[in-house]
């Protein structure tokens, strides 16, 4: 059987930010945050229903200003976060909520893509997270195992630690790090490690990428010339709780292990143009999905680095002796490789995401306003799991 043919879903105005529902394991919902200077910016739920192989929808209006990050409470379907630009006394701030879908929505849509009668709902305000004397947000990430009430935000040189509080309605700022050095030093990106019972935090500043122990709020490693240039975006091995992944806009990929971070264990060097986005498989981590200005996705195969050097997935005690004895003269690591090149899109690519629900499937947005779900090759799953 072939593989099914990518579904394509355009927003009507600019848009750059992307999140899978990530308290959402059952159904494949991801939600995109629009970019418009003259009308009321957007959020859509997106709801892919695999079998039909279509999209649904829902628009949640986001009345404060376009949307440069957005991201979804790990532990409550309705709750998400977003940084927007907000224009005050003349100048541009970017600014970070909390917000709550209406009840009804949290669990998606049964909107067809064309009905343009469906009513438009709009968030409510849970808390602003206060940067008023920390500088423009960045990003806000949440602590992945939680119970969805901690939260970093990255705002100019701050690393910002909140506590929700009771009902998500107050932010307290509970801890706070410093970026210190020469020049004007800011955070581009950041995201929180799954190990070490989530008190790790990665985050990127020009081209340095620096580990943070949110205890302490004290710096643990550095990576001095991580990139080239710019570090876009950062994300963890989910298995294999020293591995990091980077990307940059010197149109690479790179892989680490934070306890000797002197060179990087793999660079891939497939995209021609800056990298926005990369991102390691919830299930499979050798699976890894970067996403570039030059408007590909590519999804490579980094087999010798992940947690399955050998591929296989197979319990040992179930294999008979002669197999057993088999797979041993035949037990060499397979080669990393590029598994696919996915090209729908005429834009740059802002974000990629990987599916909270199904691990052979993904999302990506380009700039102008178009979504695309995707899979992973058949023969490759089937690999995989065999």
């Amino acid at each position: 059987m072939e593989d099914a043919a990518p579904v394509i879903y355009g927003l009507e105005f600019q848009a750059r930010a992307l999140t899978p529902q990530t308290a959402e394991t059952d159904a494949i919902r991801f939600l995109v945050g629009t970019q418009s200077l003259k009308y009321d910016n957007q959020i859509h739920i997106i709801d892919f229903d695999d079998e039909n192989n279509i999209i649904n929808k829902n628009v949640l209006i986001h009345q404060v200003g376009e949307i440069w990050h957005i991201s979804a409470s790990p532990a409550d379907k309705g709750v998400l976060a977003t940084c927007y630009n907000k224009t005050l006394d003349s100048k541009v701030m970017t600014c970070a909520a909390v917000w709550r879908m209406p009840k009804e929505l949290e669990s998606g849509s049964h909107e067809s893509p064309d009905d343009s009668s469906s009513n438009t709902q709009t968030l409510e305000l849970l808390c602003h997270l206060d940067n008023t004397a920390h500088g423009n947000m960045a990003c806000v990430i949440w602590e992945p195992m939680g119970d969805g009430k901690k939260l970093i935000s990255l705002a100019d040189n701050h690393l910002l630690l909140w506590d929700l509080q009771e009902s998500s309605s107050n932010a307290v700022l509970s801890n706070s790090a410093l970026l210190e050095g020469k020049g004007q030093l800011k955070f581009t990106s950041g995201r929180w490690s799954p190990h070490h019972n989530c008190t790790q935090v990665a985050t990127a500043n020009d081209t340095a990428i620096r580990g943070w122990d949110t205890r302490s709020m004290r710096q643990i490693y550095y990576i001095e010339n991580a990139h080239g240039q710019l570090v876009r975006d950062l994300d963890f091995n989910p298995n294999k709780q020293y591995y990091l992944a980077s990307c940059g806009d010197d149109c690479k990929v790179k892989f680490w292990d934070t306890r000797n971070v002197t060179e990087p264990v793999k660079t891939l060097e497939e995209h021609s143009h800056w990298v926005w986005n990369v991102r390691y498989n919830h299930s499979h981590d050798q699976l890894v999905l970067s996403g570039s200005s030059d408007s590909r996705i590519i999804l490579s195969n980094m087999v010798s680095i992940s947690s399955e050097p050998f591929g296989h997935l197979v319990d040992d005690d179930e294999l008979s002796d002669q197999e057993d004895h088999h797979q041993e003269k035949t037990k060499e690591p397979l080669q990393d490789s590029i598994i696919a090149t996915y090209e729908e899109h005429e834009d740059s690519v802002y974000a990629v995401e990987w599916s909270s629900a199904d691990p052979w499937l993904f999302a990506s947005l380009s700039y102008d306003g178009r979504l695309v779900i995707n899979r992973v090759p058949r023969a490759l799953k089937y690999h995989i799991l065999l």
